[in-house]
């Protein structure tokens, strides 16, 4: 089996726990700490072509979402949902996780698991 990738922020319950799904069945996996490494603009591309979700579902709309007083409305396309994760990595939503040319928002952690 090819092994996984995922896209994950150490802060985060819901990563932590697909974290702990994958290595309680013994997943070969490889972590990306996106806010040590953040994503360039291919590997966000990516994610969303891969992603079965419509781009907006990608942004974390949070307190931190809110600080930034942006418009929920204004981050609905491919690219300009890019754009915004570039600027702000810290608004992904996590964790993501690829397998081959599959690929999960794993909310709830859970959902890791229809990747195996």
């Amino acid at each position: 089996m090819q092994r996984l990738r995922i896209y994950h922020n150490p802060g985060c319950s819901k990563s932590r726990r697909a974290l702990e799904l994958l290595r309680e069945r013994n997943v070969g996996f490889d972590v990306v700490e996106y806010l040590k490494t953040p994503l360039d603009h291919a590997a966000l591309e990516r994610i969303l072509e891969l992603l079965p979700d419509p781009p907006a579902n990608l942004v974390r709309k949070d307190k931190r979402f809110e600080e930034l007083g942006l418009d929920p409305d204004a981050y609905a396309t491919r690219e300009t949902v890019i754009a915004l994760l570039l600027e702000h990595p810290e608004l992904m939503q996590r964790p993501i996780v690829l397998l081959g040319d599959r690929a999960v928002l794993a909310r709830p952690s859970d959902k890791v698991l229809e990747l195996l």
